[in-house]
């Protein structure tokens, strides 16, 4: 994956760990949710968005199948 793609995915994670009162806040709203897997699954997202804008925006292209496991390998390093 591109150097400047996972430094933009790094940042969205340290980004989304110091904005915790606006996930809070929608994980509170659905509190019939478990609160952890849904908290979890909106930073993905967040993630998920981000690599695919990115790689359109920095690499004006879409991103390969390759780039794309690479992402998931980034995925489970930053959160195993």
């Amino acid at each position: 994956m591109d150097e400047r793609i996972i430094k933009i995915l790094e940042k969205k994670i340290s980004e989304t760990k110091t904005e915790n009162n606006k996930t809070k806040e929608i994980v509170d709203k659905f509190s019939n949710f478990d609160s952890i897997s849904f908290s979890s699954g909106i930073l993905i997202g967040r993630l998920l968005n981000s690599f695919y804008y990115q790689h359109r925006r920095v690499l004006k292209r879409d991103p390969t199948d390759t780039e794309f496991t690479e992402f998931l390998e980034f995925l489970k390093k930053e959160f195993t």
